[in-house]
C-alpha cells in the first residue's frame, strides 16, 4: 500500500469539514500523534495515540461551532505531505478567529503517524 495519496489526504480533510471526529481519528495510527500550533512547549501541544487525539478534537468542535478549514494546497512527497489552508472559527464567547496555517504530515500504510500544525496569528 502506498503510504500516503491525494486520495487520502482529501479524506482526512472531508473529515475535518464535516467536523467528524470518529473519521479524523480513525485516519490516524495506533500510534499516531497530533501536534497542535498552540501550547506550553517549543514544538506546540502534542497528543499521541487515539484516545488523546479525540480527547482534543471533542471539545475543539463543541466549543467552536462554525469552525472551519479550507483547504488552498497540498504536496506529497514520499511518505510525506503537506496541506496549506484558512480556518476561520467562532469561540462560544464569541471571538472571532482567522488564520492561515499548514500541516505537516508523515503517513505509513495509509494512516497518519505525525500531523504537525502551524499557524499564523494576527495579533
Amino acid at each position: 500500500m502506498t503510504d500516503v495519496t491525494f486520495e487520502i489526504l482529501h479524506r482526512v480533510a472531508d473529515a475535518f469539514a464535516r467536523r467528524d471526529v470518529d473519521g479524523i481519528v480513525e485516519s490516524f495510527a495506533e500510534d499516531g500523534e497530533f501536534r497542535n500550533a498552540r501550547g506550553p512547549d517549543h514544538w506546540g501541544q502534542s497528543f499521541k495515540g487515539k484516545a488523546a487525539i479525540r480527547s482534543y478534537f471533542e471539545p475543539l468542535f463543541a466549543n467552536t461551532g462554525d469552525v472551519k478549514w479550507v483547504h488552498t494546497n497540498e504536496f506529497i512527497c514520499g511518505d510525506r505531505a503537506v496541506t496549506e489552508w484558512h480556518r476561520t472559527a467562532t469561540l462560544k464567547s464569541g471571538e472571532r478567529q482567522e488564520w492561515l496555517g499548514c500541516d505537516l504530515y508523515t503517513f505509513r500504510r495509509g494512516l497518519i503517524v505525525m500531523k504537525d500544525t502551524y499557524i499564523k496569528v494576527v495579533v
